[in-house]
């Protein structure tokens, strides 16, 4: 790579890292101009952003994008199928200031990073239901079905003021179809390279006062070997497995809507997915011939429910109470693990409108229960813990200006009270150019796991974090252009401590003693010219462990996209670049994750009035690189879709 100049991300010259350029021809796809990241800018769509979009992800009440002073990208139905990915993390990756990790195939377990902040430290909601594990942290995001989302709003920065524990990168919300007037039914099916096979179908509506949405998803591969023997790693130990790891998964989910009065609604949501995936246990191959295992089987389900009642009692006061259950298994075979993860939530919401005023006044509550069955059984034990909390927000939007406001107090039934808040201003220079400017405190508990299994230690404190941003945003028709600074401190970071010696485990337990910062720059922009549109966005962070002076394993210093379409003949021709900087695989740095570009194509139009085709080729060039180390990806793949949506 050339070289670029300079960014100093810390106040120690030895922490001066020299940047490379990422092959994106940022400058001359936008004629010179300068690629600013734009706080509430939906930058994944494919136009122009629409600022006067509702997204309800900032403050957890409906607001119109342009009114936010937060960094919120939404994904809509169409990007997501004209994006041919098979998982809602690969559609996430092509988002500023998103990276993900997957060791191996689609199926095996998935992490993503929000600025480089860990994956548990993103609240993940689906149709307003919490998914998360009290085992691992985090959402399973391979357990998530992309097929039955049909728009994404994900939200950049700590919102534990909003949301409680585990806002401390970020919050993604994902929503399943809503029935609109008449009745939309559908059909789809697809082909890919591995031996991919999908087929969706469903239909939505709404007569009168009822509304509803139904779909079903049925997706399989024969998939690669994920874990192939590498000779040259430098190491004496390796893997092998030479079978393909393929998956086969179910999905489906309904939602129903009732309007009660003019002003009165009731909502129900159901989802369901169960995937079950091959992956490869490590073995050693320090005999000669490897030692070959039999692939194992991993599989995960994902149930979610919803039940909440809204109401506008007139023009200024509005409440809504909801009630959510979910659970998440994950379990393997012939090599037995279970760990099962339920989360019950009851949310009673009040919001006050006063002209450019909106109060908002929230009790919450959450219950978590875990039940793991390890191997082995000094291993097994269940566990629950509850948080109770009340929450109050302030916006104010006129003229120029616009202010929110968030505070928070969550009482945990095991460490006791925990109090957030954050501060958001926006102030509109000239109509088509913004700065905003933030501060927000946020905390994650620790997980029944890391506090009560064999590894677990029962004083673990919570980690909490304080978070600073600033933005500059640029619309001007089709052009858009943003650029957000952020710095995020985390303090009591949980690491496993393989050396502590006070541990039920010989093998070391967990530690909340650690110290990480995370920070860095957000660029991004679009620009229309005729039919042609243009995207683009770069990162560099610097996601570091404050005590060792080493980045954070698995994070790259810089990754970014850069994307173009072009619409002709009833056609929209895309092509995509992706690419990534470096990365180290441990957190000692001593073992290096190579950088990567690979090109995507996709082609989409309407073969007929109502049956529309998509077609994609990823890793165009069947580039060789890897998320994991010794983990393999797919290579250069393809896809296929035909879906029948009648007019």
């Amino acid at each position: 790579m050339t070289s670029c100049g300079f960014l100093s991300l810390g106040r120690s010259p030895a922490r001066r890292r020299r940047l490379a350029c990422l092959p994106l021809a940022l400058a001359s796809a936008f004629g010179g101009m300068a690629l600013l990241q734009l706080p509430a800018v939906a930058h994944a769509q494919q136009d122009a952003p629409a600022l006067g979009e509702t997204v309800v992800t900032a403050n957890r009440t409906p607001q119109p994008l342009s009114d936010l002073v937060g960094d919120v990208s939404v994904v809509d139905r169409q990007t997501i199928e004209r994006s041919g990915a098979v998982g809602v993390a690969d559609v996430l990756a092509r988002l500023p200031g998103i990276e993900i990790t997957r060791n191996g195939s689609v199926g095996n377990t998935t992490s993503l990073f929000i600025r480089g902040a860990e994956t548990r430290f993103t609240a993940v909601y689906i149709d307003g239901v919490r998914v998360d594990s009290q085992s691992t942290g985090g959402a399973g995001w391979e357990s998530i079905p992309l097929s039955q989302i049909d728009r994404i709003e994900v939200l950049r920065g700590p919102a534990a003021a909003v949301y409680g524990s585990d806002a401390v990168g970020g919050v993604i919300q994902l929503f399943t179809k809503r029935g609109e007037e008449g009745v939309a039914p559908y059909a789809g099916i697809g082909f890919g390279s591995h031996g991919l096979r999908k087929a969706e179908a469903g239909v939505s509506g709404k007569s009168g006062a009822f509304d509803y949405s139904l779909g079903v998803a049925h997706e399989e591969s024969r998939g690669f070997n994920v874990l192939p023997m590498d000779k040259r790693t430098p190491s004496k130990d390796g893997f092998t497995s030479p079978d393909r790891d393929g998956y086969r998964s179910n999905a489906g989910n309904l939602r129903l809507g009732y309007q009660l009065t003019p002003n009165q609604r009731l909502e129900a949501t159901l989802l369901y997915s169960d995937m079950e995936a091959g992956y490869d246990p490590p073995v050693s191959f320090r005999t000669r011939p490897p030692i070959q295992f039999k692939n194992d089987i991993s599989n995960n389900t994902l149930r979610t429910a919803g039940l909440s009642w809204s109401a506008k009692w007139n023009d200024i006061y509005s409440t809504r109470v909801q009630v959510t259950d979910s659970q998440s298994v994950y379990k393997t075979q012939p090599s037995f693990y279970r760990t099962e993860t339920n989360l019950r939530g009851y949310l009673f919401q009040n919001e006050f409108r006063f002209g450019p005023h909106l109060v908002t006044a929230t009790l919450e509550r959450r219950e978590d229960a875990l039940e793991n069955a390890p191997t082995t059984s000094s291993g097994l034990f269940s566990s629950k813990r509850s948080q109770d909390a009340v929450s109050l927000g302030y916006g104010f939007v006129q003229g120029a200006h616009s202010l929110q406001l968030h505070v928070r107090h969550d009482n945990d039934s095991e460490f006791g009270g925990k109090t957030t808040g954050s501060a958001a201003y926006g102030y509109a220079i000239t109509p088509r150019l913004r700065a905003t400017v933030s501060a927000g405190t946020a905390f994650r508990a620790p997980t029944l796991y890391q506090r009560f299994s064999e590894y677990g230690v029962a004083s673990l404190k919570p980690e909490s974090s304080r978070n600073v941003e600033l933005g500059l945003q640029y619309v001007d028709g089709g052009t858009h252009a943003g650029i957000v600074v952020y710095q995020n401190r985390v303090e009591n970071l949980i690491v496993f401590d393989g050396s502590a010696t006070n541990c039920r485990s010989d093998f070391g337990c967990y530690a909340s003693t650690a110290r990480a910062r995370y920070q860095g720059v957000t660029l991004s922009g679009g620009h229309r010219i005729g039919d042609v549109t243009l995207r683009a966005s770069l990162d560099f962070q610097d996601p570091r462990d404050l005590d060792t002076d080493h980045l954070l394993a698995r994070r790259a210093r810089r990754h970014g996209t850069l994307g173009a379409d072009w619409r002709i003949a009833g056609w929209t021709l895309g092509a995509e670049l992706q690419s990534s900087s470096k990365r180290f695989d441990d957190a000692a740095n001593t073992r290096t994750l190579s950088g990567y570009t690979v090109l995507n194509l996709v082609a989409s139009t309407q073969i007929t009035r109502d049956i529309g085709l998509v077609a994609r080729v990823d890793n165009v060039g069947d580039k060789d690189y890897t998320l994991a180390r010794g983990y393999a990806t797919g290579g250069r793949n393809a896809y296929i879709g035909l879906k029948w949506t009648p007019q």
